[in-house]
């Protein structure tokens, strides 16, 4: 299946499988609270086409599933992006992750997740990481949200051109902060690291969302992915990605 066709499929089985506009935090779920729904989820889509001089396309699809049980939060993600320009694919990106958060009474959390990462471009055939550790809930109030956390991990890298298989230990730390400066609109920012003995990856996304209506919202966002030292054959150490899509919410 072609990936544009493949990014809708899954943004429709989303939409359909279980909506007011949570914030959707790239690695830490926030805290519930007392009245938050016990299922919830949301889809992204953005997608643009140009035609004449240059043929291009871009598709970024996201969603995220997330249910609440007693102090336990889970919560399923995934990600597809493609752009090609002239019948030339130049990004391919899949994600899938699944993540745990089980709260203590105050701001301490523990956390663990699984995520499954295949870049096309990246100088990895597939990378599959599995990290754990505690949190800490340092504001959490109607306008400020900020959580931070840190734990060790491990990495599987499979490399493309050489079909070598590296396992790693990793070192993670992330933030993630959450401004909502009117009833509307919120601008958030999400930072990780994650460092091993080779190289080191670093991820952040600042977005804007600005509610449409109880289920729907503009975001604008930039995220950017940094490895200190790919594979060889790598042509960027670094990759950018500014996109303006559409959120549907539900719960």
């Amino acid at each position: 299946m072609p990936p544009l066709l493949a990014g809708l499929a899954i943004a429709v089985l989303l939409s359909m499988s279980a909506a007011v506009c949570h914030a959707d935090p790239f690695y830490s779920p926030p805290a519930p609270g007392d009245e938050d729904p016990r299922f919830s989820g949301d889809i992204e889509l953005g997608y643009t086409r140009l035609s004449g001089n240059t043929d291009s396309q871009s598709l970024i699809s996201k969603g995220t599933l997330t249910w609440l049980q007693d102090r336990w939060t889970h919560r399923l993600r995934g990600e597809i992006r493609n752009v090609s320009r002239d019948d030339d694919t130049s990004a391919e990106q899949y994600l899938a992750a699944w993540r745990e958060r089980y709260d203590f009474n105050g701001p301490h959390y523990l956390f663990g997740f699984a995520r499954w990462e295949k870049d096309r471009f990246s100088g990895y055939d597939q990378q599959l990481t599995a990290i754990g550790g505690y949190g800490r809930q340092v504001l959490d109030n109607d306008t400020h949200q900020l959580s931070l956390e840190m734990g060790p991990g491990y990495r599987r890298d499979s490399i493309t051109d050489t079909n070598e298989v590296e396992n790693q230990a990793v070192a993670y730390g992330a933030l993630d902060y959450e401004w909502a400066f009117s009833p509307n609109a919120t601008l958030a920012q999400e930072f990780s690291m994650e460092g091993t003995q080779d190289n080191v990856t670093t991820r952040s996304l600042s977005s804007l969302t600005a509610k449409l209506n109880s289920k729907l919202a503009l975001r604008l966002s930039h995220e950017i992915k940094r490895n200190s030292q790919p594979p060889a054959d790598t042509d960027s150490r670094q990759d950018l990605t500014t996109s303006a899509s559409i959120l549907y919410s539900w719960e």
